[in-house]
């Protein structure tokens, strides 16, 4: 099971996350990125590779 964590404050909502991820853990929610299918989370940590502004971490817990 993994953790994902998106900064909200470094968030620009530009859906990289939402498009790339296998999972579809990601939704667009008032602009920002939010992880709301973390239970489906693969830990493939492709979401922080194409986050332009390093706004996501992924912790296995």
């Amino acid at each position: 099971m993994f953790q994902v964590d998106v900064d909200k404050d470094k968030c620009t909502g530009c859906e990289e996350c939402v498009n790339s991820c296998p999972a579809q853990v990601f939704e667009l929610v008032d602009g920002k990125s939010d992880p709301v299918n973390m239970d489906e989370c693969l830990g493939c940590e492709t979401c922080v590779e194409v986050c332009p502004e390093g706004a996501i971490t992924v912790t296995e817990l």
